[in-house]
């Protein structure tokens, strides 16, 4: 088992961590103040499910992959840059459109879900990240390595939620209040379109 006090350092830790504005609250706050509410939450959902699977794969060596094979690191970052980039064209493209409220349908809940677990997925520094993070809240003398790594990724996963779900709702809701305004949607819009362009390029440039 994950020793206790190194256990609530992890907490706060990731809590602190998860609060500082990132890629991923920024791609929530967006998919949310485009989609409504319900699917910000979804998108923040989707975002929660990447990292389980990145927790999950640094416990099973996946970062020790990417250093022994560099240009596998290369791939999945230009896939998450060019993944990025068509959602930021595609939403500038929109940016006359109304707001699409899709808090009833299940393809937007889904479309948001997968957004979200996508644009985790294909961000590899999420990897590196954990591989460096996780492990200095690990005692080899408390047992099983993998598992006290599975535990602590778990947490992350639950505290990552616990703080973009809200904010996912909270954009969703300020979304809905400025539906009607023209002016103010293709403002929306085109800041959203921008968010995704930029998180591109950051993950672009990014060694």
């Amino acid at each position: 088992m994950v020793d206790p006090t190194l256990f609530a350092a992890f907490v706060v830790a990731v809590a602190l961590l998860v609060l500082t504005p990132g890629p991923d609250m920024l791609f929530v706050m967006a998919v949310g103040a485009t989609g409504g509410p319900v699917v910000g939450l979804c998108a923040a959902a989707g975002v929660a499910a990447g990292l389980a699977v990145h927790a999950t794969a640094t416990a099973f060596g996946l970062a020790a992959l990417f250093s022994a094979v560099p240009t596998l690191y290369v791939v999945v970052k230009i896939c998450g840059a060019g993944y990025l980039l068509y959602l930021g064209i595609a939403t500038l493209r929109r940016r006359d459109e109304p707001l699409v409220r899709a808090d009833g349908a299940g393809g937007g809940r889904g479309r948001a879900f997968r957004r979200g677990l996508l644009t985790n997925l294909l961000n590899p520094k999420v990897v590196l990240f954990n591989a460096a993070f996780l492990p200095q809240f690990v005692d080899p003398a408390r047992g099983n390595v993998t598992t006290q790594l599975l535990v602590l990724g778990a947490a992350f996963v639950v505290v990552d939620l616990l703080v973009d779900g809200p904010i996912g709702l909270l954009a969703g809701r300020l979304g809905t209040l400025l539906a009607e305004r023209r002016r103010a949607v293709r403002r929306l819009h085109i800041a959203t379109g921008s968010i995704f362009i930029g998180l591109s390029a950051r993950l672009a440039l990014t060694r």
